[in-house]
């Protein structure tokens, strides 16, 4: 499975953006798609994750109410969905896609199998 991230950019705070994650090759009916971020000098952390199994959502405490995930089947593609953003919201984001059956989403970076290469988002002041 390869993933090509795309949709990041420069935007202002107070902005929005979305960012696609499409996957290819042979994609699972059953996966978990999460998206990962990493901030100059700090270690890459959890932003959202969905499950295809359930559509079940998971965020991290610094994005609830501001990020949605959804996916499009059809298209093999997971969106994130962001929205009134802010500085700290800069960083590289990745998407991480695992085959998957259970019913919650995953939010370790360590239980997912494939990644895409990154874009970045960049929120100026």
């Amino acid at each position: 499975v390869q993933l090509q991230a795309s949709g990041g950019g420069l935007v202002q705070a107070g902005d929005s953006l979305r960012l696609s994650c499409a996957a290819s090759g042979r994609p699972a009916n059953n996966y978990c798609v999460g998206w990962f971020r990493q901030a100059p000098g700090k270690g890459r952390e959890f932003v959202a994750s969905i499950n295809s199994y359930t559509a079940s959502t998971a965020y991290a405490d610094s994005v609830k109410g501001r990020y949605s995930i959804f996916k499009d089947n059809a298209k093999a593609t997971v969106y994130l969905q962001m929205s009134s953003l802010k500085p700290e919201d800069t960083a590289v984001y990745y998407c991480a896609y695992r085959t998957d059956f259970a019913f919650a989403p995953r939010i370790l970076a360590s239980q997912y199998d494939y990644w895409g290469q990154g874009t970045q988002v960049t929120v100026s002041s």
